[in-house]
């Protein structure tokens, strides 16, 4: 048990003194980037989708 202690104690000194958060500005500006290529990705994926569907209609309906 004292060993489990000694983690949760290593651990809370490493996220509060050793680790470097970032700034709000920098954390909005990464949140902004991958919500960007989240909806890029969907887009794009949709558009795929798309396309190949109507390849399908095409080929099936001869």
């Amino acid at each position: 048990m004292r060993k489990f202690i000694n983690y949760l104690k290593d651990s809370f000194v490493e996220l509060t003194k050793k680790t470097t958060w970032p700034s709000w500005e920098k954390l909005q500006s990464s949140a902004l980037l991958v919500m960007l290529a989240t909806v890029i990705l969907a887009v794009l994926l949709w558009v795929i989708d798309f396309v190949f569907q109507h390849l399908m209609t095409v080929i099936y309906t001869l």
